[in-house]
């Protein structure tokens, strides 16, 4: 990632497989795909904001965003909330000297005084700026408990999206795709397998995948029904 200011914390790394490349959006969330990335085009988005449940890829997309941006060798920050929101929001001061900050799981700080107020001024200066801005949340704005009017109002101000679960065909696709960008052939009826005994978040299947990569590296096999069973201890 680019350099960032001083006051700006720092350590928040970006997974190395978090990029558009290997995110399967399937036809429910290829406009919001689309959208993140156009965002340097001409006429891209100066303000997104997504919204999801838990493990529906709301942090591999902020992630993704910020390693696009750094292609372009643009200053680029992620901050996850779930992770930074117990500190006081000082990290949010001149973040208006980056290209693209991302907010993820906003819900974390909603109701919070101290915190409200930062996000509201951070908004102007980003907006006067003219800088990029993501934000993903668990809920649309509207339905946030937002107590300061003024960034109830802020949140509203660009294009909203609802990044939709996949269904069991997209889930398929998205374990195959990043099976593929491990170097890794996966038969679509091992998949299909995971996806029944494994864990419905994609994130966690995917993290499963990581195992069983390792494992068979180590024991040199392909992947099969039985040694998934064996490697995973279902």
């Amino acid at each position: 990632m680019s350099q960032v200011p001083a006051q700006l914390p720092l350590g928040v790394g970006l997974r190395d497989d978090a990029t558009f490349h290997n995110y399967y959006a399937g036809e429910v969330n290829a406009a919001l795909l689309d959208r993140l990335q156009q965002q340097w085009a001409q006429a891209g988005e100066d303000f997104i904001y997504l919204w999801g449940l838990p493990g529906s890829g709301r942090s591999h997309l902020l992630q993704a965003a910020c390693h696009a941006a750094s292609d372009r060798d643009k200053r680029a920050l992620y901050l996850p909330l779930a992770e930074l929101g117990h500190f006081p929001p000082l990290m949010l001061e001149d973040i208006e000297r980056l290209d693209l900050v991302c907010i993820d799981d906003l819900e974390q700080v909603i109701g919070r005084k101290r915190w409200e107020e930062a996000l509201f001024h951070a908004f102007n200066r980003l907006r006067d700026a003219g800088k990029h801005l993501v934000i993903a949340a668990n809920a649309p704005p509207r339905q946030l408990q937002v107590v300061l009017p003024d960034l109830a109002s802020r949140l509203t101000w660009g294009t909203v999206f609802h990044l939709h679960p996949l269904n069991d065909d997209d889930r398929l696709a998205a374990l195959k795709l990043r099976a593929h960008a491990r170097g890794m052939q996966l038969p679509d009826d091992v998949g299909r397998y995971i996806l029944h005994r494994g864990p419905r978040e994609l994130g966690a299947l995917c993290r499963a995948l990581e195992t069983l990569d390792q494992a068979s590296l180590s024991a040199q096999r392909k992947l099969t029904i039985p040694f998934v069973k064996s490697a995973l201890g279902w």
